[in-house]
């Protein structure tokens, strides 16, 4: 059954790429049956809320919103409201978000996103609460509709769901166990997307770095980026995200001889310290991490490397801290994410006895004062460079420039005409501030 054309929807979307990258499958589906993307709230059929449960502030917001969203059903009794994503895959979610927020007519999780057409009709239909979540994940559905976000970057999931239960993580609890794409699939993605004149893609997966574990036949991913590094169209190809032990010498050979891979390295560290990296179920050591920096380092010397960091995860010692601002110190990231350890219900971690939250926050300001640092100096050694840099759109800081992105992934902005939007263009660097560069089009 079709919606009438004149019918509108939005998607709010929480979370990470993942999740973006849902919400752009949850749209495509939506237009095939005839809706229209509506920025305005007040003037929507359909309103999507695609959550997220990696934070608990992510889940607090989506809760907050719900009660405010009553307000729109009560002037548009038609209006359809439905909650999707990995909260409501968590056990007993929905059935709270009911008894809370009765007003919601579409409860699903993430294994049968490709049954949202159904159910939006049975919801309509039904005049009632309708709830599907599915407990296990079943087979990858390819070719389903995308109604994408971005013109010039894409992105494309190459694998579902994660085996490796680190203590702190809901993410295989509510994604599933890892499940690869073909990658034909994959490939013809990229192939279309290249020659409907996108520049960059993203491969997504909660870790990358296995794809084609699951596979009988031999091909990994490194494999799959010789693949893609082979489409002449593309001019950049990202990934995330990486998984440290699992970053093999093959990947490192390929990134370094391809011409397309972009030179940029995201590796989650969580942690500098071996007690707190074993409770965490990451598989590596403070030692071995630092030994594969080192090996990116000799095979990409130009490489740019970037991380994330957990502050205050349960058991956190000072001198447990200490060893992460160490392994900080002389890793010399271009940039970290740094986060304070948030309990997930159903996750071995949340159980066990928690760091006073004003320790967390002392810790967080250490580390955030030298990693700006570092990320200044990094920044700074850059002056007078020329960088080939992809023009995303106006600044956003300043609207008479443009923004765009280095090969490294650094924002530069710089002075020039609307018209290179979506070209790579050089641009000496000029100016070095601790989260992005300023710079002059070399013409």
């Amino acid at each position: 059954m079709l919606a009438d054309s004149n019918l509108k929807y939005h998607i709010l979307t929480y979370g990470c790429q993942m999740n973006e990258r849902d919400s752009e499958t949850l749209g495509g589906m939506l237009e095939q049956m005839g809706y229209q993307w509506v920025d305005d709230l007040n003037n929507t059929d359909i309103l999507l809320l695609n959550t997220c449960c990696v934070r608990e502030k992510a889940e607090n917001k989506v809760l907050g919103h719900l009660g405010k969203y009553k307000k729109l059903k009560q002037t548009n009794p038609n209006l359809i409201i439905g909650v999707s994503g990995c909260m409501i895959q968590q056990k007993g979610v929905a059935e709270l978000i009911h008894e809370r927020a009765p007003h919601v007519d579409l409860l699903f999780g993430t294994h049968n996103i490709h049954r949202f057409p159904e159910l939006l009709n049975q919801a309509k239909a039904a005049g009632a609460t309708l709830i599907e979540v599915w407990d296990q994940e079943k087979s990858i559905v390819e070719t389903l509709p995308t109604k994408r976000t971005d013109k010039l970057k894409a992105y494309i999931t190459i694998t579902y769901g994660c085996n490796n239960y680190c203590t702190y993580c809901i993410v295989p609890y509510v994604r599933g166990r890892e499940r690869s794409r073909e990658p034909q699939q994959i490939l013809d993605e990229a192939t279309e997307l290249a020659n409907s004149g996108y520049k960059e893609i993203m491969l997504l997966g909660q870790n990358v770095n296995s794809y084609g574990k699951d596979f009988t036949k031999e091909v990994d991913f490194a494999d799959l980026l010789i693949s893609l590094d082979n489409i002449p169209q593309l001019s950049r190809i990202r990934y995330m995200t990486s998984h440290p032990r699992d970053f093999s010498d093959k990947i490192i050979t390929v990134i370094a001889n391809a011409k397309h891979v972009c030179k940029h390295f995201h590796l989650p560290v969580q942690s500098g310290s071996n007690r707190i990296l074993k409770k965490m179920n990451r598989g590596y050591s403070k030692e071995y991490y630092l030994g594969l920096l080192e090996k990116i380092s000799r095979a990409v010397p130009d490489a740019s490397i970037t991380t994330d960091i957990i502050v205050g995860f349960p058991g956190e010692t000072d001198q447990d801290f200490e060893e992460t601002l160490d392994l900080v110190t002389r890793a010399k990231f271009d940039s970290c994410f740094t986060f304070l350890y948030s309990p997930r219900q159903g996750t071995p971690a949340a159980k066990w006895e928690q760091v006073d939250e004003e320790i967390k926050k002392i810790r967080f300001n250490q580390l955030l004062k030298i990693q700006n640092e570092i990320s200044l100096a990094k920044n700074n050694s850059m002056l007078g460079k020329t960088e080939q840099v992809l023009v995303e759109g106006i600044s956003k800081t300043n609207d008479k420039r443009l923004s765009g992105r280095t090969e490294g992934n650094k924002v530069v902005n710089f002075d020039g005409d609307e018209k290179l939007i979506g070209q790579i263009v050089p641009v000496e660097i000029t100016e070095a501030l601790t989260w992005s560069l300023s710079g002059r089009l070399v013409v």
